[in-house]
Formats: structure tokens, sequence, C-alpha cells
């Protein structure tokens, strides 16, 4: 049915998506019950999974695009891809809700009150692994699509999702691939919803630059009763990483009010095994570190200023260190707050969420990140409690069907949009 304004669109989509809520919560509920924990940690993908998205979208008569990736270090799988677009009046742009399908494992079953990969509903919540990252925004996205199609409402542009692999281990077979091979345009609009909070009212424009490193010490081991004719890898070791600690956040001390944590972060976090036994002296240490840094500082000074200080430890102590990147992924330009796309989200979440949004940068990284590298502006939102990758993670009924409402919304305000009245105040 073909809407007579954007009020009457707006007004139609609430009553049309409650109507619909029992079919978007149970198909939520269906598609949770496949389990596609990433492959690269031993899960089966998402095969199986995409399976059903694109039989679903088919069935909706929606034509589908479906990208298949092989990949190599997962045993030479293939990783789904796959888009379905509305078609608007510029066909050389396109707004896309852009979510993922691979999750990540369940952990430790004994944390569960439930079968991680059996969803139960309870207290209003669908608990499951992946319910909140991404399931939610998936099937929200999904049914979007299909009330704008319902609505009849001209689009100004296309209006399409994009439900991608590989986003919880690299990106490599997902959207790396796709951006790679040109299927996103500079012009395009990116809503990544995968990322939010509980009020719903964070829109994220800005991410910092994410640098993982190991640090591995290698000095002599022998007997601990002896310890004149060992060096001791662990005790230099854990002298570095403190002083790695102090000396890095000493020198990265600018604050960006932008951020949820306005800091550069450098945590020592994991530590491999050395010796096995109480005794001995370990002969070889390894730590890491997680680094978080603001967009105005480079990497490569603080891979430099890291390379200093563990010249400083060999020179000092005559051991063996060297240092190993594990992941490094500089942040891109931030996504400025008055951009179409951040205006256009805002007004949407105002709307129909009756609150009022405010732009916000972040210390974890999304795709978001990987689309402002490639010089396409991105917002990241959804409207979340924040439990992805914990034990008895759930989804909010209430924020499914709300993100269902705000995507369905969004790109009817691009038919009037003058960003100078328009952005959030």
């Amino acid at each position: 049915m073909r809407a007579r304004s954007l009020d009457d669109a707006v007004g139609t989509l609430k009553r049309d998506i409650g109507k619909d809520s029992r079919e978007i919560q149970d198909f939520l509920v269906k598609m949770l019950r496949i389990e596609a924990v990433n492959p690269k940690v031993g899960g089966p993908g998402e095969g199986e999974r995409a399976n059903l998205l694109e039989g679903f979208m088919k069935d909706e008569g929606f034509s589908v695009t479906r990208v298949d990736v092989r990949d190599e270090k997962s045993h030479g799988a293939l990783r789904p891809n796959l888009s379905a677009k509305l078609e608007g009046k510029d066909p050389s742009r396109n707004l896309w809700f852009v979510t993922h399908m691979d999750t990540v494992p369940e952990g430790s079953l004994d944390l569960w009150e439930t079968d991680p990969f059996e969803p139960t509903i309870k207290d209003g919540k669908i608990i499951a692994r992946g319910a909140e990252d991404n399931g939610q925004s998936l099937v929200a996205s999904l049914f979007a699509l299909r009330e704008i199609r319902d609505l009849d409402v001209p689009l100004p542009f296309n209006v399409g999702v994009w439900l991608v692999s590989d986003e919880e281990f690299g990106n490599t077979c997902g959207i790396k691939h796709l951006l790679a091979h040109g299927y996103f345009r500079k012009n395009d609009l990116v809503i990544a919803a995968d990322a939010g909070t509980a009020a719903g009212t964070d829109i994220e424009v800005a991410e910092k630059s994410l640098l993982w490193f190991k640090v591995t010490t290698r000095g002599r081991e022998v007997h601990a009763s002896l310890p004149r004719k060992g060096v001791n890898a662990h005790r230099i070791g854990m002298k570095l990483a403190l002083d790695l600690d102090e000396s890095l956040s000493g020198k990265y001390q600018y604050s960006d009010p932008l951020f949820d944590e306005p800091l550069s972060t450098f945590e020592p976090t994991k530590k491999e095994a050395n010796v096995s036994n109480v005794n001995t002296i370990p002969g070889e240490d390894a730590f890491y570190f997680d680094c978080r840094l603001l967009p105005r500082y480079s990497l490569d000074e603080l891979l430099a200023d890291v390379q200093s200080k563990i010249d400083e430890y060999r020179e000092r102590y005559g051991v063996s260190t060297s240092m190993e990147v594990v992941e490094k992924e500089p942040a891109g330009p931030a996504t400025p707050e008055d951009s179409e796309i951040a205006v256009l989200l805002a007004r949407a979440i105002r709307l129909v969420s009756n609150v009022r949004p405010r732009f916000i940068g972040i210390g974890g990284q999304t795709v978001g990140n990987l689309f402002r590298r490639d010089g396409i502006p991105t917002a990241v939102w959804s409207k979340v409690d924040d439990v992805a990758h914990e034990p008895n993670e759930y989804a909010l009924v209430e924020n499914l069907l709300n993100d269902t409402k705000v995507f369905a919304a969004l790109p009817f305000f691009a038919n009037s949009f003058h960003l100078a009245d328009q952005t959030p105040r």
C-alpha cells in the first residue's frame, strides 16, 4: 500500500511491525537454532544459516545476490555473503543496513542456564548465542526492508541489506572482500547495526585504532635453587610489561570527550604458559598487550616506542627480546556529525524511540571502521543491553521491534532531507 506522507508512512510502519511482532520474534528464534560459530574457531560456519536467510528473502520476492568466498584458513570452506535491495529514484546510490551472520563459540556451558543453541524466551528475552550479536539487528534489518517495500513510498535511492560472514574473526571473507571487489560505492550510506546501548541513544561515528602485540623474552632456563646460573625470562618480562604499561600511558595522554573511554588505553592481557613446574626458572616468557589509540596518534609511532623499550631491556639484561604484531587496524576518519547518514539516523531514532540521540566514539572496533577507511561515512547503532559474547546472551523482544521500526523509518526522511534543520541538538 502506498503511504501518502512521511507521517503517514511512519505511523503505518509502527502499526505494521506491531502486528508482525510474533512473526519477527519467531523468525529470530528459528535462525538462532542454526549454529553459525565462525569456522576459524572450529564452528560449522554460516552456510546453513545463510541458506535459511536466502530462502526467506526469495520467498518474500527479493532478488538475492550471494557472494561465496573460499576461506583457506578454514580448510577451504565457502563463506557466504547475502544482499537484497529495493530500487530507488537514484540507482547510483545505496543505503545499506549491514549485519553479520557468524557468532563466537558458546564458551563454558557451565555458565549457561539454558542450551545456547536452543533459544529460550523468558521475561521478554530471547536467550541464545548470537541473539544480540548480531541476530537482533540482522532480523530487524530484514523485516524493515520488507516493511519499506510494503509501504511503497518512493525512495530517493536504493535501500538494501548485506548479511555478511567472518565479522567475529577478521572480516577477511566478509566486508574486506566485498569492499575490495567493489560491492560498495563511495557515495553509499551505511548503517552498521552491530553496537549500541540499552538506552538506544548512542550513535557511534568514530573508533580508535587497534594494536595487539606479543613480546617474547628469552633467557636461560635452570633449576630454581640455582638462579645465578640462569636468566629468569619471566622476571624480566614482568618488568618490561609494567614498564610499557606506565611509559605508554604517560606519553599518550590526550583526552577526547567524544569517546566513551576518552583516553588511549594500553592493557597487558594474555600471558602464555612458560614452565609447567614451580621449581624451574623460565627460559622463555611471552605476554600480550591490547592497545586502543585515539585517532590523532599514529600506530607506527606507538610501535616505534614499544620497540625502543624492548631494545632498552635487551641491552640492560643481555636477553633476546622480540615483538610480534598480532593485529593492527588503524582508525578511519570519523563520520561527521552533520553528515547525511548521521542526521537521517538521528531523526529516525528520535521520532520512533522518543529519545534524543548523541554521537560518540568507541574503543572497540566494528565493520564501521573498515567502511570509513574506504571513504564511506558510516553510522553504527542498535538498541541492546550490551551482553555480546557473554554466557546467557540475549536480545530483548522490545529492542528487536524497536530496531525494526527505526530501520524501516530511516529512508523516508531522505525524501525531504535538509541538513541544517535536521541535525539533532
